[in-house]
């Protein structure tokens, strides 16, 4: 009866425990991959993580057998050196030490365009006793909370684009001006559909972080501080953002408005979502909700990113929004700026955190 090499099994076991570095991302409560929830306590507790103010790394790979890992750091400095060099086109060997290691999680939550040369096609590990299920990118066949919010990303990366294709900014007295809703929106970067919203890469944040197009220049190398660790963390339940649901006419809005509801008044959602944030102001909410950040060479502008139950709302402080809703799937609507807009949105990025 043949017995087992102990070299070649100590080989395999070498190779599991190598991890192929892809690319990263932070999760921090003024930067984190939106797909994961509408702030950062819940995209904490999305990866069963406690939502720490010093927040964490997010290193994504593939181990010597090619099995997908996300691999959780508290070494957030380090992660945020290395996406800032990938982001300039510049190589940086990521390689956290292993007592910085948090969690390791099957699976990635994002799309990775990337994969490691040498090693089998990216795949969820081979289960263990006690490990969690494998962590999934949204689908592209359905609109949801996720989609939603990957697409609100997309209009503010693009805010440009949209913004020169709306060019009604007349505003009724005493309200917000809901540009109406055939008003023209781009072509060439629309959200129409499920499908059309990217299932984004690594960078899929409202700060987006490491390009894993730049980082695809660089060829992976193996690191050795992966060792399956689990999350000793427990992560408390996500809290609820207030809401007055109070439309401006007094009457109350519905945070159920069915489809038919929707597509017959459009800006229900809208006026409720603006109602929500104006409760923001009050009393604030979780944090992460409300993002500012710097707009680059875009005007050098700031960019708001704000969510809440069931809609996303794109803006620039100075200018007018977009608003983004759960039961429209793909729709982006336009708010223009009007008597109220611009003491909302200057309170608003009055409060948001910004990244440090």
């Amino acid at each position: 009866m043949a017995g087992t090499d102990p070299i070649a099994e100590a080989e395999a076991d070498g190779a599991a425990d190598a991890l192929f570095v892809l690319t990263a991302a932070l999760l921090t409560p003024a930067r984190f991959p939106s797909v994961l929830g509408d702030d950062y306590p819940a995209a904490c507790a999305a990866l069963g993580l406690q939502p720490y103010t010093e927040g964490y790394g997010l290193v994504f790979g593939q181990d010597g057998l090619g099995a997908r890992w996300t691999v959780v750091v508290d070494d957030v400095s380090l992660v945020a050196v290395a996406i800032s060099s990938w982001d300039c086109g510049m190589a940086y060997d990521l390689s956290p030490d292993e007592h910085s290691v948090v969690a390791g999680l099957p699976g990635w939550p994002l799309e990775v365009a990337t994969r490691a040369p040498g090693v089998p096609a990216p795949h969820d590990p081979e289960p263990e006793e006690g490990d969690p299920a494998p962590l999934v990118p949204p689908s592209g066949d359905a609109w949801g909370p996720a989609q939603r919010r990957l697409g609100a990303d997309e209009v503010a990366r693009q805010w440009s684009t949209w913004r020169s294709q709306v060019t009604n900014d007349a505003a009724p007295a005493g309200a917000e001006a809901p540009v109406p809703s055939d008003a023209p929106v781009p072509s060439d970067a629309s959200v129409p559909s499920a499908a059309s919203v990217p299932s984004e890469t690594a960078a899929s944040s409202s700060e987006p972080a490491a390009s894993p197009r730049t980082q695809a220049e660089a060829t992976p190398r193996p690191t050795t501080w992966f060792d399956r660790p689990s999350s000793k963390k427990a992560a408390p339940p996500a809290q609820a953002a207030p809401s007055t649901d109070t439309a401006p006419s007094g009457e109350a809005a519905s945070s159920t408005d069915t489809a038919a509801d929707a597509v017959a008044d459009p800006y229900a959602g809208v006026r409720r979502a603006l109602d929500e944030l104006r409760a923001y102001l009050v009393e604030p909410p979780p944090v992460g909700r409300v993002r500012s950040s710097d707009a680059g060479a875009d005007g050098g502008v700031r960019t708001l990113r704000a969510d809440g139950p069931g809609w996303s709302l794109v803006a620039r402080p100075d200018d007018m929004a977009f608003v983004l809703l759960d039961e429209l799937p793909g729709e982006v609507l336009p708010v223009a700026r009007g008597p109220r807009l611009p003491a909302l949105l200057e309170g608003l990025d009055a409060m948001a955190v910004r990244p440090s």
